[in-house]
């Protein structure tokens, strides 16, 4: 069974979701989706993304509302054309983070190839030090496009979240998915799954699975999140979701807008939150995953 579900008294036949908001800051229409959705009850949890430029009212509306679970969604690419953006640590070339304009790389593999970890590490310890500072009660660290869980980089993203005492997005058994996305080489992913696993020794929450919405289909999003929820096992999976209202904003810079609208108002959709209660499936937020994590320390 789930070490974590266990501390927090669910059964070896519960299952358990954390309904999972990313990429808020990315633009302004993320913001008032979020609060939506928040009223409306079914997500349980969002993270930001410090390097973008709404990041501020991110961290405004997280002041005005303390009791929002927020994370910081870790952000070493920007794949986004129309607006770019760059690290906060370092504006170097030689740490291999930033492309020949001086942005983060468009996609991970250049990250992967290209980036120094302690520059990484530099990078993602910048971006939870300014959400706390910016007033932010983080309960957890994730990872934007999944660059971070790279083998190379799986020591830096542990520490930042050692060392704020905070859950990370962990799979109990990464191997299969590292392969899949061609993450390292055998001794590499191997190597990832014995670290994860030490984790979990240490206290460090672990996910059983992953689930996400399509970003590039926006039909039926409904019907989606319904085959999910049918199809969730037994332990803890993180179910993620890019909700955005539709602005001109989105429009401009996200070739993928028309699936993050389709996934906001899903997720407001009554049919659906009825469906969810319905299936008995456990909703929770982040929030207790951090404080199962701080009493085993």
């Amino acid at each position: 069974m789930n070490g974590v579900l266990q501390r927090l008294g669910f059964d070896a036949r519960d299952r358990v979701a954390v309904i999972h908001a990313d990429d808020i800051g990315m633009c302004q229409a993320t913001l008032p989706a979020l609060a939506d959705l928040l009223d409306f009850g079914l997500v349980s949890s969002a993270a930001a993304m410090v390097p973008c430029p709404w990041f501020p009212a991110t961290a405004a509306f997280c002041r005005d509302h303390p009791e929002v679970d927020m994370g910081v969604h870790l952000t070493v690419n920007c794949e986004w054309a129309a607006c770019r953006r760059g690290a906060l640590s370092t504006r170097d070339p030689a740490s291999g983070l930033l492309d020949a304009d001086g942005y983060l790389h468009a996609r991970p593999r250049a990250t992967w190839e290209g980036a120094d970890p302690a520059a990484v590490a530099a990078e993602l310890a910048a971006q939870v030090r300014r959400a706390l500072a910016a007033g932010i009660d983080a309960t957890h660290v994730d990872t934007h496009m999944g660059t971070v869980a790279h083998p190379r980089f799986l020591g830096a993203y542990a520490r930042v979240a050692a060392d704020h005492r905070l859950p990370g997005f962990f799979l109990a058994q990464p191997e299969e998915r590292l392969r899949a996305r061609g993450l390292g080489d055998e001794a590499a992913i191997a190597g990832a799954g014995r670290f994860v696993r030490e984790l979990e020794g240490g206290g460090m929450p672990l996910f059983d699975d992953i689930a996400m919405l399509p970003l590039d289909d926006p039909a039926e999003h409904v019907t989606a999140a319904k085959r999910i929820v049918d199809g969730l096992r037994p332990g803890l999976t993180l179910l993620i979701l890019h909700p955005a209202r539709d602005t001109p904003e989105l429009r401009a810079l996200a070739p993928s807008w028309r699936g993050r609208v389709a996934d906001y108002e899903a997720f407001l959709s009554r049919d659906l939150r009825d469906y969810l209660r319905g299936s008995g499936v456990q909703v929770i937020g982040y929030r207790p995953l951090r404080e199962a994590l701080r009493a085993s320390l």
